[in-house]
């Protein structure tokens, strides 16, 4: 998994396209890069894009694959753990939509709020909803923990069959949960990690920009 990204990350680099000047609102506070928790953010560089200049001499986590997807849902099962995450419709009628430029060729804001997936273009779907459920016990997922992530990618296809760049892992210590999302546009790309800590909804991490 690790050198399909690498092959990635150096592929974007080659075939960065320049936009004409649109304004990029978008915060990297959730980035990896501004992580204070040294023990999770170790965690994350085995398995994140942001993290790959880090990666070099970590042992990998244990992964969940996923084990049913669809159009608008994909779900992971094991160690006793459930997590499913949904998409819906988009419907640009029922938000405000702000635009860069008066063509109205960039969208910029949703709900007066930046956004991620396919930046500066309409999206298609939205994350609708996070279900994590670890030991029977229902771990409460915030709407803010993913209410401006758009355009989720579940699968790509490859040689004929799907595959997934997503996943769950676990630390060590089996404390902390990692749900990993990896969305690629034509214009964009994203990565959100969703923490679970000690069956507790920690923190988000959020990078974007670096596929094409």
């Amino acid at each position: 998994m690790r050198w399909i990204f690498c092959l990635l990350f150096f592929a974007s680099a080659l075939s960065t396209i320049a936009q004409d000047d649109m304004p990029d609102y978008r915060s990297k506070k959730d980035s990896y890069t501004k992580m204070a928790e040294k023990d999770i953010k170790g965690d994350l560089a085995t398995f994140t894009m942001a993290g790959i200049d880090e990666s070099v001499g970590k042992t990998p986590l244990v992964r969940i694959a996923a084990t049913n997807y669809g159009n608008n849902f994909m779900t992971f099962e094991g160690n006793n753990i459930h997590v499913e995450i949904k998409s819906s419709p988009f419907f640009p009628t029922q938000h405000k939509m702000d635009y860069a430029d008066e063509e109205k060729k960039y969208l910029v804001k949703i709900d007066k709020k930046a956004y991620f997936g396919n930046y500066g273009s309409v999206p298609r779907t939205q994350v609708a909803s996070i279900t994590v459920v670890v030991d029977k016990d229902t771990v409460a997922i915030p709407p803010t923990a993913y209410f401006d992530l758009y355009n989720p990618q579940f699968t790509y296809s490859q040689g004929g069959s799907q595959k997934s760049y997503n996943g769950v892992y676990l630390s060590p210590d089996k404390r902390n949960i990692y749900i990993y999302m990896l969305s690629r546009d034509a214009n964009d790309s994203y990565e959100v990690t969703w923490v679970i800590q000690d069956k507790k909804y920690l923190r988000r991490v959020v990078d974007f920009g670096f596929l094409k």
